[in-house]
């Protein structure tokens, strides 16, 4: 039967595989049977393979533990050391096959859980800060839920979405962590208008170059549930932008 690989598989048969020979030169050291709950203290790191054994070890514990999968440590090793040796599984492909597949379908349930879980959190947080925000001095909402305020106006005229753009920006998340700023980078950044959010398409409009505006935008005009990298789904985004140039198409 043609192996099953999945997203999960890949991550756990790829940790697993990185482990085989660190975990094999451990073995020879220590023959007793280990538990995950032994504290590096335990531990006796004397050379840097030694070092690098105890690394792989420790993270692949931590990543079994971040995806809910919960093994024995025992049999565990005993696959890395079968695995190591050629040794025929006492696991068919076929039998492998079906829990892979179960193991997937359980840490998707879980993942979806936690991820609406997380979502609903991040959108109560964020209508209590649009509605909080929108009361202040200077901020205007537009009929999207737009959220903006100027800092500095510009002169000349305002870009449509065809434009190509040059801005510099941070972007934060409502508790003030930046997750992108093109300030810290000192590199300022070039796009079409229309290829980006729907919150920087809508907003930047409403700007004229040398302005600077701060945009508060919902996640229904940023990422969505679905967030993005560092950014959590459902999160509300706030921007300061400085439109610097507009090349018009």
């Amino acid at each position: 039967m043609k192996r099953i690989i999945s997203t999960t598989s890949l991550l756990i048969l790829a940790l697993f595989a990185i482990s085989l020979n660190a975990s094999a030169q451990k073995s020879k050291k220590d023959k007793k049977s280990k538990t995950i709950t032994e504290t590096p203290a335990a531990v006796q790191i004397l050379t840097r393979q030694d070092s690098i054994s105890y690394m792989i070890g420790r993270d692949i514990g931590r990543n079994m533990k971040t995806n809910g999968i919960e093994v024995s440590a025992d049999i565990m090793f005993n696959g890395l050391k079968d695995g190591l040796n050629a040794i025929d599984t006492v696991m068919t492909d076929e039998v492998t096959d079906a829990l892979m597949m179960s193991l997937q379908m359980e840490m998707m349930a879980k993942q979806q859980q936690k991820s609406e879980v997380s979502n609903s959190e991040a959108k109560q947080a964020g209508a209590a800060f649009l509605a909080a925000n929108k009361t202040k001095a200077g901020v205007i909402e537009t009929p999207s839920g737009l959220q903006y305020r100027v800092i500095t106006e510009g002169v000349g005229e305002n870009p449509k979405p065809e434009d190509v753009v040059e801005v510099h920006y941070t972007g934060k998340l409502i508790d003030g962590t930046v997750f992108d700023s093109s300030v810290e980078r000192g590199e300022s950044i070039k796009f079409p208008l229309n290829g980006v959010i729907a919150g920087w398409t809508e907003g930047v409009q409403l700007m004229k170059p040398g302005a600077k505006y701060e945009f508060v935008i919902p996640s229904e005009l940023a990422y969505g549930e679905r967030g993005a990298g560092p950014i959590p789904g459902g999160s509300v985004l706030i921007f300061e932008v400085e439109l610097i140039s507009i090349e018009k198409e």
